[in-house]
């Protein structure tokens, strides 16, 4: 196994008094931070006391910077990954570096920490379980076949969602499963305006668009029957 090894850190998605003291000590001991954004980490790092050399690893550059950050882990460095907020790989392309370093004889190690589907699945009132985590639905090509297959799955599905694709995202499903599914939709997790709205499918639809939709949104669905 190579020397080096990666460090998966959670950080908060609102109420910075969720980074753990582990997560702190790890970002602090670490030799650069990997971050998805690095003016957003480096607010928390500064928020932190910690100053640290960072490596911008996102959507647009992602297959361009993997090969320099493979090798500089097997060349032994400690690398700490953070995305914007909570877990990282989780819906960010922090998953293709976790494959290659497995596939390169890299140590990974992942911290627990922060993340949204979890409070808002428990916050939500269906069943936890046995769920299913969706993400987000494709904007377009393959959209209405993914809820095609989601129509008879029994487990509770959770979703994420932007502010500004809510209400059609929530119209869908209930075009997809029906108006009086039962869902619930939390948005600004851990943040001043939290809040966990539960009912079926069209009400929900209809109360976001009674209302600005803000805040980054996790829409937990019933399943069927």
């Amino acid at each position: 196994m190579a020397g080096g090894k990666l460090i998966l850190v959670p950080t908060p998605i609102g109420n910075l008094e969720d980074i753990t003291l582990r997560a702190i000590r790890v970002l602090g001991e670490v030799d650069a931070v990997i971050a998805e954004d690095t003016r957003v980490s480096g607010r928390l790092l500064q928020h932190l006391g910690i100053s640290k050399p960072f490596i911008p690893f996102h959507a647009h550059n992602e297959h361009h910077v993997l090969e320099n950050i493979i090798a500089r882990l097997a060349q032994g460095s400690t690398l700490a990954l953070v995305s914007d907020a909570g877990t990282p790989a989780i819906s960010d392309p922090g998953f293709l570096l976790v494959r290659a370093c497995v596939k390169a004889d890299i140590k990974v190690e992942t911290l627990p920490g922060p993340t949204a589907f979890v409070p808002a699945l428990v916050n939500s009132g269906l069943p936890c379980d046995r769920f299913t985590f969706e993400g987000f639905l494709p904007v377009k090509k393959g959209r209405q076949t993914r809820l095609s297959e989601l129509k008879t799955e029994t487990r509770t599905m959770i979703f994420y969602e932007s502010p500004h694709r809510i209400v059609r995202t929530l119209s869908d499903l209930s075009t997809a499963f029906g108006p009086d599914r039962q869902a619930s939709v939390s948005r600004e997790l851990t943040k001043v305006f939290e809040e966990n709205a539960q009912g079926t499918l069209s009400a929900l639809a209809a109360h976001f668009n009674a209302k600005e939709p803000k805040g980054e949104f996790v829409i937990c669905v019933g399943g069927a029957g």
